[in-house]
């Protein structure tokens, strides 16, 4: 399994840079034009978005229209290798501290939350909801431990170009409710 998945995650990051070299920033505002009203959330809930690094899509645009639609919106942060992440609240233009690989991360004043919607970082997904990421099982950890406290929604944001046929699934693997790319929202099903 190890073995399927170091090769999906290789061909991945192949196929996520090649999209990400068509499309640009014009891939982050197509997601942002979406937005979340497929979902039904309501002003207030809590979404959490990511820093993007490298080709990922840029979930900033999304956030900022979120942020004027009423909802709250928070950022993660590491708190070490094999924990999950923790999430802090964050504002557009708050100031930011540099993490691991990059990342930027909020500041340890700002409070930390339980969002409701967890916008997740990807390599490649299937319809299934399965995804592979950077393989350090950050995501997997964080949604096992806010779906034991209540329920939430955890949606990928990926080109279109970044979706195969089936991704290899371990038991600890958690799955996404849905795939937000920039031709629309895909719900994931159980097949």
């Amino acid at each position: 399994m190890a073995d399927a998945k170091k090769e999906l995650r290789a061909a991945a990051i192949e196929r996520r840079k090649s999209a990400f070299e068509l499309h640009g920033p014009e891939a982050s505002r197509r997601i942002a034009a979406h937005g979340l009203d497929f979902l039904g959330a309501s002003a207030g809930a809590v979404v959490s978005g990511f820093a993007a690094i490298r080709d990922e899509i840029n979930p900033a645009p999304l956030m900022t229209w979120l942020r004027a639609e009423g909802f709250r919106l928070a950022l993660p942060v590491m708190q070490g290798r094999g924990k999950p992440l923790l999430m802090r609240s964050w504002a557009p233009g708050d100031a930011m501290s540099p993490a691991a690989w990059g990342i930027a991360e909020p500041l340890d004043d700002k409070p930390h939350v339980d969002p409701d919607v967890v916008l997740v970082p990807l390599l490649a997904f299937d319809a299934r909801g399965y995804r592979i990421g950077y393989g350090g099982g950050y995501y997997d950890r964080t949604l096992q431990r806010l779906r034991k406290l209540k329920p939430v929604v955890a949606i990928g944001l990926a080109y279109d170009e970044q979706r195969v046929d089936a991704v290899p699934v371990e038991s600890y693997d958690e799955r996404l409710d849905w795939v937000l790319t920039p031709s629309g929202p895909l719900h994931c099903l159980d097949s």
